[in-house]
């Protein structure tokens, strides 16, 4: 084994990825060998999916894990074409395979690409599996030719787009939506099942495009202008966009245009539970009005650190009705406890048909008050995130922007709550040599304030 090649390989909070002069094929057959080991001592055997985005690289990227699952005897089920991650991960569920891995970058720029593993439940994997599946990177073993597994090539969309229709069991007739697809595995998907609940659909950027228009295929409001004119405009009653393997979702609205996705989670949730019971979780860095929401309802919050994968862990563990995080990745987990943008965007147009998500919004904010977020960053090398978190733990004050320190929350760095409701949240970024400033406060002056005062805890210390 090339040691070079197995030190770049690197598991994140969600898979790997790697610009492509470091994602090459033979370290993505190391990974491939790695998950077929780790699958064989965890006793798993049978058929593993394969499935890819609409990266140019992506489909031969996806012939090379198929290759070396089926060298190490597992059978292989493989997209015939780009299909969103949540799309893969209910199948993963739902036929009861060993996993799946998914060639995809999300949202990251044409020049990277990367690597998702799915277990069988089709959450996200824990930190336990994915130190196993590094632990075991080496070079593809060669079995005898009787031995190896089969590749079947499917259509991984089908069955679950039925599924999701059933599952919203809405009518969207009368309602008009823009969707954006941003050139990723969600076109012709997600405007396919709003199209077929009776919605009518104008769909943007429709088409494969492995360079993403240019930019990257992260659904942010400086990324749609495009949307958010033509819902002001009237053209459409809500606006939807994927990002580039379609597990998250921004939503745009005649009114707000770009929905803040706290303000979004806290609808979705409240209109969920006009139906339905359960309780609901979210990242540190989450607004509370979404608990606010909760305790109107008599349900309670589960508080996690910040990876859907933790969330997910919460929604088993608590038996959850949903589990979202502020950065758009939200999940239902009677459908799936995994993050999908493409099934939320049809519950998101059922919710809208029956009352718009700006009417929703405005009666929760004059319900439960008003929330402003933000988040700053603070440049810090990675060999000193640790040693500032320590040092902080020792520095923390007694009051923060004028207002005392009422808990501290460790759950994922260190989140201040304050005597009047707001809160700061120190953390390091698992993507980048940098400290992550949250704060949450009633307006945004108040919001400036507490992040200057998050900036001036850390900013010494780095």
């Amino acid at each position: 084994m090339d040691e070079d090649d197995a030190a770049a390989i690197t598991f994140g909070t969600d898979g790997w990825r790697a610009t492509l002069d470091e994602f090459t094929a033979p370290r993505v057959r190391m990974v491939g060998q790695a998950v077929a080991t780790t699958l064989r001592e965890q006793g798993e055997a049978g058929t593993v999916a394969v499935g890819y985005d609409a990266r140019e690289t992506s489909r031969g990227f996806a012939e090379e894990l198929s290759r070396v699952l089926c060298a190490n005897g597992f059978d292989v089920l493989v997209s015939d074409r780009d299909t969103p991650t949540p799309a893969v991960a209910w199948t993963v569920k739902e036929r009861g395979l060993a996993g799946a891995l998914q060639i995809t970058a999300s949202h990251n720029p044409p020049e990277y690409n990367g690597v998702k593993f799915i277990p069988s439940s089709g959450a996200p994997g824990l930190p336990e599996t994915t130190e196993d599946i590094v632990s075991n990177l080496a070079d593809p073993e060669s079995l005898p030719e009787d031995e190896w597994g089969t590749v079947t090539e499917e259509d991984l969309v089908a069955d679950y787009a039925d599924h999701a229709i059933e599952y919203a069991d809405a009518d969207l007739a009368g309602l008009s939506v823009a969707y954006d697809a941003m050139h990723g595995s969600g076109r012709g998907v997600t405007s396919a099942l709003l199209e077929r609940a009776g919605a009518d659909v104008t769909a943007m950027r429709d088409t494969q495009d492995p360079d993403f228009g240019g930019g990257s295929p992260e659904p942010t409001a400086e990324n749609v202008e495009e949307l958010i004119r033509r819902v002001r405009e009237g053209d459409a009653d809500l606006g939807v966009v994927n990002d580039g393997d379609a597990d998250r979702l921004g939503i745009v609205t005649p009114e707000r245009g770009y929905l803040d996705p706290n303000l979004y989670f806290a609808a979705m949730y409240d209109y969920l539970l006009e139906s339905r019971s359960g309780d609901v979780v979210r990242t540190v860095s989450t607004s509370s009005i979404v608990d606010r929401v909760a305790e109107a309802h008599g349900q309670s919050v589960h508080e996690t650190a910040v990876g859907f994968k933790w969330v997910a862990q919460a929604m088993a563990d608590h038996d959850a009705l949903m589990g979202g995080e502020e950065s758009g990745g939200f999940g239902l987990a009677d459908h799936l406890r995994n993050k999908d943008g493409v099934l939320l965007a049809l519950v998101t147009a059922a919710a809208e048909h029956e009352e718009s998500l700006d009417a929703r919004v405005d009666r929760l904010l004059s319900e439960h008050g008003e929330i402003h977020q933000g988040r700053i960053s603070v440049d810090c090398p990675e060999d000193r995130k640790a040693p500032v978190l320590d040092e902080l733990e020792s520095e923390l004050p007694d009051s923060v922007a004028g207002e005392s320190v009422d808990d501290v929350n460790t759950v994922d760095g260190f989140k201040i709550g304050l005597a009047d409701g707001t809160w700061v949240l120190v953390r390091p970024s698992g993507t980048e040599p940098k400290l992550r400033v949250y704060a949450e406060a009633s307006s945004d002056e108040r919001l400036d304030e507490l992040l200057s005062a998050g900036r001036e805890l850390v900013a010494p210390l780095v």
